[in-house]
């Protein structure tokens, strides 16, 4: 059964599904990697699709595989599918491009975070909708973190302890007004892979709200193995 979007959200979700993922070893691309037998994004785009703000999901896919990822979300939820590009920022500006008019919070999500919480997602898009311009979830830093100089790996020298009380590790969906979130792209001169990271750079305040440990982003083989666990409490 396909899930139905609300025609009445104010939300509308990019995700940049086009990168190889090679750290997650051979094979197609990350997205389409298996979990419990269905890839990322499958698994993605359902709990996104279950979030009762969102009113459109643009993925942006691998050139050669649009075909491909349009057939194969077909019966998860309505999703516009187009080509994504060599860069994930470049993705990302592809994927804002289509999305619909009259929508003014916009989320980009992670594929390889693919057991999201729904309810994640609407806190998200809740505290743009207040008033913030961009919105990220973060969880507190939990281990000791060193800054080290640069060198060979185990000649590294450390050079001092970082305060981790002050730092938080960034998870998506992030969230942003539309017209933030294309002024940001418009702006861009060097490639980032946190749109955060562009509002920034334009002077923006950036939010933040409590994380998921179930947002955990996939990206080694071990990952995997985690995610299949979690799919249990997800």
């Amino acid at each position: 059964m396909t899930a139905q979007l609300n025609a009445r959200g104010d939300v509308a979700v990019l995700v940049p599904a086009a990168g190889a993922g090679l750290r997650l070893g051979p094979g197609g691309p990350k997205a389409l990697r298996l979990l419990a037998g269905e890839p990322l994004l499958v698994h993605a785009i359902r709990r996104v699709a279950a979030a009762p703000s969102v009113r459109a999901i643009v993925v942006a896919a691998p050139a050669a595989e649009v075909s491909a990822v349009r057939e194969l979300l077909a019966p998860v939820a309505p999703v516009t599918v187009v080509a994504g590009g060599a860069e994930r920022q470049e993705s990302v500006s592809l994927a804002l491009a289509a999305v619909p008019a009259g929508v003014g919070i916009v989320l980009v999500h992670d594929a390889a975070r693919a057991l999201t919480p729904p309810e994640l997602i609407e806190s998200v898009a809740a505290a743009v909708r207040a008033g913030h311009p961009a919105v990220i979830p973060v969880l507190p830093v939990v281990d000791t973190i060193k800054e080290v100089r640069p060198g060979r790996a185990e000649l590294e020298v450390v050079l001092g302890t970082v305060d981790r009380a002050v730092l938080r590790s960034v998870q998506t969906p992030q969230g942003f007004r539309y017209d933030v979130l294309v002024a940001a792209h418009a702006a861009a001169a060097d490639p980032l892979t946190d749109d955060a990271g562009l509002v920034e750079k334009a002077g923006l305040p950036v939010a933040c709200v409590p994380g998921s440990e179930l947002a955990m982003k996939i990206t080694r083989p071990m990952d995997l193995i985690l995610a299949e666990a979690l799919l249990h409490v997800s």
